[in-house]
């Protein structure tokens, strides 16, 4: 208790004694001021305004210092969510090409939508898991195609199209792609991105939804993409199970937030062989296999009608969503560029590395804190992935690698050692190429951990760059060694 009372008497003096400084203070610099004032007034004209202009100066280069030093900049702005404009595509499409992007895979999207709308048919795409029977469903509705069914699940492994003319004369082309859920790399990726260039979805089921199916609807839904939900093979069931299963596709629908009205769930039959179990007088049972005929009306009745509405929006949709697409691939291929840029930086900086370990009296680690080259890779990388951080982060960024370049630094002249042995005719390595080795397998380590860093949260986070860097080490080290054991032999032999 009698602490406790302390402890306030304390506080309450330190406070006492803060208050008479700050005080005293302050009378001192008012009275200070006042005085350079009046004598300022006394004088020329000219002496009272060039003493405020270098006050105001001094103050406003102090306000930069610590902007640049503290205030975070700012990180370029993402990607906006609004559907992206054709002169916004064409706008980031000429950038990147102009900064060394291969911008070709975006570009081909773009002319292949232009090619379509140049031949103005409306492209209906049937989309949906292995073996719900798209293909036969195709079939049904153009007997004529040359449509591949087999009793494989997935015999539809490429994208095909189709002609076909409805009652009105639209000239349709029907795309049929791989189901979803199969087993080969690349066909899902295809077949939902074929999806999202068509106007239309044929979106066919052959039951209730699974949880893949559910996803694909979500995606196609995130993309305004209009839809039909088929429910194939419905001879399956009687009529009150119908009712239910339809009632069960609209409801998942809705809790997927997508609108789609109750004539845009329907269910058919595509037809074709079944086995029916045939009883004879005499009690044996036989399974044969006969021919069903399609049922297919209330899905024709259904495209019509959405065909028969406004195309023009159909249109719209259809464009924003391959111009989504062309900026996917835009983004992929910046991805890929700036990796490959990222890696020539972190070249280029480890081989400034190493000349500067092998030109050195007495090479020393503290190059990572106090030399321009582990400053400027930093700095070169940052930008190339559109971070903008602090001086303060960069420093913070290199001293804290150069705490961890301490411990890690015996295992690098192991790993040198060892690589350079690799190199026949060398005989006994002199110290110097070994640290100069280590020293480059450091630098390139400390690059990569950086855009370990950069590439996952887009921006430079000291702490979390240095723990990439110090996990990863070992790995980067002996994945790294011949390289840079050649890249130093090289600058030695020069």
């Amino acid at each position: 208790m009698k602490l406790d009372r302390f402890i306030r008497v304390a506080i309450a003096v330190v406070i006492f004694l803060v208050f008479v400084f700050a005080t005293g203070a302050l009378l001192f610099i008012t009275e200070a001021a006042l005085n350079v004032w009046d004598r300022l007034r006394a004088g020329p004209a000219a002496l009272l305004y060039a003493y405020v202009a270098v006050i105001v100066s001094l103050a406003v280069a102090t306000a930069w210092f610590i902007w640049r030093l503290v205030v975070k900049k700012k990180v370029a702005p993402a990607r906006s969510a609004t559907p992206l404009s054709k002169n916004e595509i064409e706008r980031r499409l000429h950038e990147a090409a102009a900064a060394g992007v291969d911008v070709s895979g975006a570009q081909a999207e773009l002319q292949a939508l232009a090619a379509r709308q140049a031949a103005g048919a409306i492209h209906l795409c049937f989309f949906g898991e292995v073996s719900t029977g798209k293909s036969s469903l195709l079939k049904a509705l153009v007997p004529d195609a040359d449509v591949l069914i087999d009793v494989v699940a997935g015999s539809t492994d490429d994208v095909r199209h189709y002609r076909w003319r409805n009652a009105a004369g639209s000239e349709i082309y029907l795309t049929d792609v791989p189901g979803i859920g199969g087993h080969e790399a690349g066909l899902h990726e295809a077949a939902a991105a074929e999806a999202r260039r068509a106007h239309l979805v044929l979106f066919v089921c052959d039951g209730d939804l699974t949880r893949a199916e559910l996803n694909a609807v979500s995606a196609l839904l995130t993309f305004d993409k209009p839809l039909i939900l088929v429910l194939n093979k419905a001879d399956r069931f009687d009529a009150q199970e119908q009712a239910t299963l339809m009632q069960r596709l609209l409801q998942r629908i809705d809790e997927l937030g997508g609108e789609v009205r109750r004539d845009q769930v329907v269910a058919v039959s595509a037809g074709g062989d079944v086995d029916v179990v045939k009883r004879h007088a005499d009690g044996r049972e036989e399974t044969v296999r006969r021919k069903t005929g399609a049922d297919i009306g209330v899905l024709v009745v259904a495209i019509n009608r959405l065909l028969g509405g406004d195309t023009q929006s159909l249109d719209v949709r259809r464009e924003r969503a391959v111009f989504q697409i062309a900026a996917e691939k835009l983004q992929a291929a910046e991805s890929d560029y700036r990796l490959q840029r990222a890696e020539q930086i972190i070249r280029g900086a480890t081989r400034k590395a190493v000349i500067g370990a092998m030109a050195a009296v007495s090479p020393g680690t503290d190059i990572l804190v106090q030399g321009y080259i582990g400053t400027r890779m930093t700095q070169e990388l940052c930008k190339l992935f559109d971070a903008s951080p602090r001086d303060l982060d960069v420093e913070e960024f290199l001293s804290l690698g150069q705490s961890r370049v301490g411990r890690a630094l015996p295992l690098s002249l192991a790993v040198a050692g060892n690589g350079l042995k690799a190199f026949p005719g060398l005989g006994t390595v002199a110290g110097g190429l070994v640290h100069a080795v280590a020293y480059g397998l450091i630098f390139d380590a400390l690059g990569r951990s950086l855009v370990l860093t950069l590439s996952r949260h887009g921006e430079l986070i000291p702490a979390t760059a240095a723990c990439v860097f110090e996990e990863g080490i070992s790995e980067h080290l002996e994945a790294g060694v011949r390289r840079i054991a050649r890249m130093a032999l090289d600058e030695k032999t020069d």
